[in-house]
C-alpha cells in the first residue's frame, strides 16, 4: 500500500516527499525537523499496513481500531455454531492479525473475540457433526485438523486475547473460551464440555481446556458433559471476572486492553510463548533453570527491557514505540 499527504497543490507518496525534504534541507536546516517527523510517520504508516489485504468473510467480521483488533462471530441463526465455513473465516484473519501483530513486524497488540447475537457459540456445526458419520476416516481427521488449526491458532496467538462470552459456550465454544487469556462473562453464561453427550469426546479442545483448568476440572466436565454457571467458571478458572449484563462487555473489556497497553509489546508475546515452553518443558530442571538465565538476560539488553528500566528510574511513563 503506497502511503500518501496532502501537499498544497497535489498529492505525493511520503517517499517523494522526503527526497523533496532532503533538497531544502541542504539550503534550510529548519526542514531536518520535518524530514525527522516525516520518517517517524512513515515507519508508523509502514509497520500499521504491513498486510493491508483483509480476508473477505461472510461469517464473522474483523474491526481495526488503532492497536485493537476484534473479530466478531456473526452466524446468529445458528447460535454461532462453528461450520466448515465460519471455522476457515476465523482462522484466516486469526493468520491475517498475527501477521499484523507488533512481533510480526505490524501494529496489533490486543485482539478481542465476541459472539454477536444471543450466544457466544454453541459449538461445532449439528449438520457438520451428522455428516462425520459418512465421511471416511482420513476426511474426518482433516475436519478435525481444521478445529485444531482455529484452537492452536488463538490459543499462540501473539495479541493479548479478551473475550466476551454471553449466553451458552459449549463444545467448541468452550475450546475458544479456553484458549483466551482473560475471559469476561455474564449472569447468564453457562459453559460446557458436552461432547459426551453425543458420544463423542472433547479431545481436540482437550489441550487447552486441560491447560486452563487442570487435571481434576477437565475430567469431571468431560465426563459429566453438564452446564456450568458463570459462578462456577468463575470458582474454576474458566472465565476471569463476571459483568452485571451484556451492557457492561465495553467497558470491562476496555479496562484489560487498557492495562495490557501499558505493558511493553514484545515482554507480552513473549511471556505468551514462555508459558507454552513451561507447559511442554521435558527437559531437566537444570536445563530449564539456564534457559530462564538467558531469557532474562536477553531481554534486560533488548530495546524494551533498557527503555522499561530507564523510565523506572527516571520516573516517567516508558515509550513503548519501536
Amino acid at each position: 500500500m503506497t502511503k500518501k499527504i496532502q501537499m498544497p497543490n497535489d498529492l505525493i507518496s511520503i517517499d517523494d516527499a522526503l527526497k523533496v525534504i532532503e533538497v531544502m534541507e541542504k539550503d534550510d536546516p529548519k526542514y531536518t525537523e520535518m524530514k525527522s517527523i516525516l520518517q517517524d510517520f512513515k515507519a508508523a504508516a509502514d509497520k500499521t499496513f504491513a498486510n493491508p489485504q483483509e480476508p473477505k468473510t461472510e461469517l464473522c467480521s474483523l474491526e481495526i481500531k488503532g492497536q485493537q483488533a476484534t473479530i466478531t462471530l456473526q452466524r446468529m441463526d445458528a447460535f454461532n455454531a462453528l461450520s466448515i465455513q465460519l471455522i476457515t473465516e476465523i482462522c484466516d484473519l486469526l493468520d491475517w492479525t498475527r501477521a499484523n501483530s507488533i512481533p510480526e513486524g505490524g501494529n496489533l497488540r490486543v485482539l478481542h473475540i465476541r459472539g454477536m447475537g444471543k450466544h457466544f457459540c454453541a459449538g461445532a456445526d449439528i449438520q457438520m457433526m451428522r455428516d462425520a458419520g459418512s465421511k471416511s476416516p482420513s476426511e474426518n481427521r482433516e475436519d478435525s485438523a481444521r478445529l485444531d488449526r482455529l484452537f492452536h491458532g488463538l490459543w499462540s496467538h501473539p495479541c493479548f486475547t479478551i473475550g466476551c462470552i454471553q449466553g451458552v459456550a459449549l463444545g467448541g465454544g468452550a475450546g475458544l473460551v479456553a484458549c483466551l487469556d482473560h475471559v469476561i462473562a455474564e449472569p447468564r453464561t453457562r459453559i460446557a464440555l458436552s461432547e459426551a453427550k453425543l458420544g463423542i469426546l472433547p479431545a481436540v479442545i482437550g489441550p487447552y481446556v486441560y491447560r486452563r483448568l487442570g487435571s481434576a476440572h477437565f475430567r469431571r466436565l468431560s465426563m459429566r458433559a453438564s452446564r456450568i454457571d458463570a459462578n462456577e467458571a468463575l470458582r474454576i478458572g474458566f472465565v476471569d471476572e463476571i459483568v452485571d449484563s451484556t451492557s457492561d462487555f465495553e467497558n470491562a473489556a476496555g479496562m484489560v486492553a487498557d492495562d495490557v497497553m501499558t505493558t511493553a509489546p514484545i515482554a507480552v508475546s513473549k511471556a505468551k510463548s514462555l508459558t507454552s515452553t513451561f507447559d511442554r518443558w521435558t527437559g531437566s530442571d537444570e536445563d530449564l533453570r539456564d534457559y530462564t538465565l538467558d531469557l532474562t538476560s536477553e531481554m534486560r539488553g533488548s530495546p524494551e527491557g533498557q527503555e522499561g528500566l530507564s523510565a523506572f528510574l527516571e520516573k516517567r511513563d516508558p515509550d513503548w514505540r519501536s
